[in-house]
């Protein structure tokens, strides 16, 4: 992605990485639609109750990921082959490690983080039990988003999506036949998960081994240096950092909406699972950004980095007139596919969501894009701070306004975060290109001195 078409280039690799998250969405999506149809309001809310919780967990493995990724992308823009596999083992070795460490403790305290969000006692029983399924997956969720990260660095984001699909579709039928043919329940629903993130590292690792060498580590090749480890680790936990505080920000806002009964959590996490959605497409070319930045920053071509930041924030806002436009339109249609029929409450909240957010998500999109091309250049601790600072806000606002406000608190305190983050993404990011054209000046005065 150094050389071409710049436009083109980003929307064909955003495209597979976008479809990607879709359907990683769906994972838990087609778990919460047909528990809460098969099962009833309770399972729909126990398998929403434990989605933030998760998701902490699995978002800081995808922000080790994401780092790594973009090491990956900058070795590889610069050509550097033996660096570059030598990241790939120790990051995959010290990865998995942490990966088994991580389910292992979750599962022992996942009654205890259930408790700390206060989660109804209705559904404390189910939303354990589930969440206690997932964590033993979640060794595979590191796994698919490593090897999806290592493909995306060399620039091929169609493999990792095509097994995506494939897995995804395995989990909506494992999910219906484990729901409708056994007696395990919610249960069936994490375990239906699980072999599907199975599958798709299995498809992975198969693909890797056959048909991409670069990134097939064989016998004797597993090589783990203190040195690379400390490096990627100093970069890596700063993206893990900054997915945990977004997800963890998630969390705290959702122990608020916990408090004020299963209506209330049927009827935001409805709203959030279309929201996920856009967002889908949002952190897909964030992605494909922060992947098309390394490449050029590792190559020494900072010519074409303003160009994509811009060419991506206009895809952003193109693709959110058209999604916010459905939302606005036919909102309650929408709600409707996870709010069971004859829940009213539950659909005046989730339809006053998503008619209240669309305008806002302005700003959503050109923070998303600025957050990718720091991580592609490397400047994560200025993703990490500027998440950390808008957890704050939302989180303080959320606490202060849903007890008196309800959806409206939580709308105000989500949109004021992302309006801080983007501001400050945006001064930074003028001052980045400020400095590149300085020192760009400065290289030409003294060739032409």
């Amino acid at each position: 992605m150094t050389e071409g078409n710049i436009t083109k280039q980003i929307i064909q690799f955003s495209i597979p990485i976008i479809m990607g998250n879709i359907f990683q969405q769906l994972y838990n999506t087609a778990d919460a639609v047909i528990v809460g149809h098969m099962i009833g309001k309770n399972a729909f809310a126990a398998v929403s109750v434990a989605n933030p919780i998760m998701s902490v967990v699995l978002f800081f493995m995808v922000g080790l990921s994401m780092g790594v990724g973009v090491l990956l992308a900058q070795r590889y823009g610069a050509g550097d082959e033996k660096g570059f596999r030598i990241e790939l083992s120790t990051a995959l070795i010290a990865g998995v490690l942490f990966a088994a460490v991580t389910a292992a403790v979750c599962i022992c305290f996942s009654g205890a983080m259930l408790r700390a969000v206060q989660t109804p006692e209705e559904i404390m029983r189910d939303t354990n039990a589930y969440l206690r399924v997932i964590f033993v997956g979640m060794f595979f969720s590191f796994l698919y988003n490593f090897y999806a990260a290592a493909l995306r660095a060399i620039g091929d984001s169609r493999t990792a999506f095509l097994y995506l699909v494939l897995s995804s579709l395995v989990n909506v039928v494992l999910d219906i036949v484990f729901i409708k043919y056994t007696p395990l329940g919610v249960v069936g629903a994490a375990l239906a998960t699980v072999l599907s993130q199975a599958l798709s590292v299995a498809l992975c690792i198969v693909y890797i081994y056959r048909k991409i060498p670069m990134l097939a580590l064989r016998k004797g090749e597993f090589v783990f240096e203190k040195r690379v480890l400390k490096d990627t680790i100093v970069f890596s936990w700063a993206a893990a950092l900054q997915q945990t505080f977004l997800y963890f920000g998630r969390l705290l806002v959702q122990g608020t909406i916990n408090a004020h009964g299963t209506d209330m959590i049927t009827g935001y996490n409805a709203a959030i699972r279309l929201e996920a959605f856009l967002m889908a497409f949002i952190d897909g070319t964030s992605a494909a950004l922060s992947s098309y930045a390394g490449q050029n920053k590792g190559a020494g071509r900072y010519d074409r980095l303003k160009t994509g930041l811009w060419r991506t924030i206009q895809m952003n806002v193109a693709f959110l007139l058209a999604a916010g436009a459905l939302m606005l339109g036919a909102p309650r249609l929408l709600i409707g596919m996870y709010v069971e029929a004859g829940n009213e409450r539950a659909m005046e909240i989730g339809v006053t969501y998503i008619t209240v957010m669309p305008v806002f998500y302005l700003f959503c999109t050109g923070m998303s894009a600025l957050q990718g091309f720091f991580r592609g250049v490397g400047k994560v601790k200025i993703t990490m701070i500027a998440t950390f600072s808008q957890i704050i806000i939302r989180c303080v606002l959320a606490f202060l306004l849903v007890p008196e406000y309800g959806i409206y608190g939580v709308c105000v305190s989500v949109i004021a975060g992302w309006v801080l983050m983007f501001g400050f993404d945006g001064i930074l990011c003028i001052r980045y290109f400020r400095k590149i054209e300085a020192r760009q000046k400065e290289q030409i005065r003294g060739m032409t001195g």
